[in-house]
């Protein structure tokens, strides 16, 4: 299946927008020093309202508590350092700033064993050492029912993992390049792309490059995806950033309020053919330079039983 019912979800203990990652993340807002304790308390009532949200639309959230020391100012953002596939593996990504690295906890992966089948962890941490990354399900889009991954590539993601990961798990890459307003790489794919099993969101007008563009198109179409275009100050808004989950009914189309609200109501009449919205209040970790697909570690373990909540 393209989506999941479950997910992880990591509760920020020291939320504030990092400096270190705000090099490369333009969709990043700055504050002073004496405001992350404000918007780290802020972002917990986010999340755990988010929680809510989720397990009341009938999705099963698995909360983790994030571990104060050393600090992880983007912690509640765990998609980016591991993944998990139909097969029960496990992948554990090489990330781009040395303050993310200690996100990666060993303890998460046994909580998973205890409710799903994990066959294997591949790691490709190591590329590390090389200056390279490929930052998990931000880097990469996957299509999981025509195995490709798309990928804009950056400082978050570099080829050679890519290819990689795409040899190890019998994906194609597709790669292209995409800016924001003012020239600069996008830092994630999945701020201007959302794939769901019968439609993507796309900005295709940050893919500056026409046959990289229409490539792109082509094979999005060639598996079936209704293409809706999301304009650039869509995308700034985090229209891109949503990710499809499914519960006993129906399928879900996560998303901030804010990227809710941008959407045309065109939009929003092709969407509802495919699935149901369900925004969520994220003001204040948005302004970390993600939103809501980037809180969302989906989960396509073969579970071991019915799941609950790890709280």
């Amino acid at each position: 299946m393209q989506s999941a019912n479950a997910v992880i979800m990591v509760r920020p203990s020291g939320f504030f927008p990092n400096p270190e990652t705000a090099l490369d993340n333009s969709f990043q807002q700055r504050i002073a020093a004496e405001e992350y304790d404000r918007v780290g308390a802020a972002a917990r009532e986010e999340f755990d309202r988010a929680v809510d949200r989720l397990s009341t639309a009938g999705v099963h959230v698995h909360v983790i508590e994030d571990t104060p020391s050393p600090p992880k100012p983007d912690a509640v953002f765990p998609n980016n350092w591991f993944s998990t596939h139909h097969d029960g593996r496990v992948v554990l990504y090489p990330m781009h700033a040395p303050s993310r690295r200690a996100e990666r906890r060993a303890d998460l992966i046994d909580k998973l064993r205890e409710h799903y089948r994990v066959t294997e962890v591949v790691d490709y941490t190591s590329f590390e050492n090389r200056g390279l990354a490929l930052e998990g399900t931000g880097s990469l889009v996957l299509d999981h029912l025509a195995r490709i991954a798309y990928v804009s590539l950056s400082n978050r993601a570099h080829l050679e993992p890519l290819q990689r990961f795409c040899a190890d798990f019998n994906y194609e890459p597709t790669t292209f390049t995409s800016s924001d307003a003012d020239g600069q790489p996008i830092y994630h794919t999945n701020v201007m792309m959302c794939l769901g099993t019968e439609f993507a969101l796309i900005g295709l007008q940050t893919i500056d490059d026409l046959a990289e563009r229409a490539k792109v198109r082509e094979r999005l179409e060639a598996g079936k995806r209704t293409v809706i275009e999301l304009s650039r100050g869509q995308i700034a808004d985090f229209a891109g950033n949503a990710l499809e989950l499914h519960n006993e009914k129906s399928r879900l189309l996560v998303l901030s309020e804010r990227a809710a609200a941008r959407l045309s109501d065109e939009q929003r009449t092709t969407l509802a053919r495919f699935t149901d919205l369900l925004p969520l209040n994220l003001p204040t970790i948005e302004l970390a330079g993600g939103s809501a697909r980037c809180m969302l570690a989906s989960i396509h373990l073969p579970p071991l039983q019915t799941t609950g909540l790890l709280r």
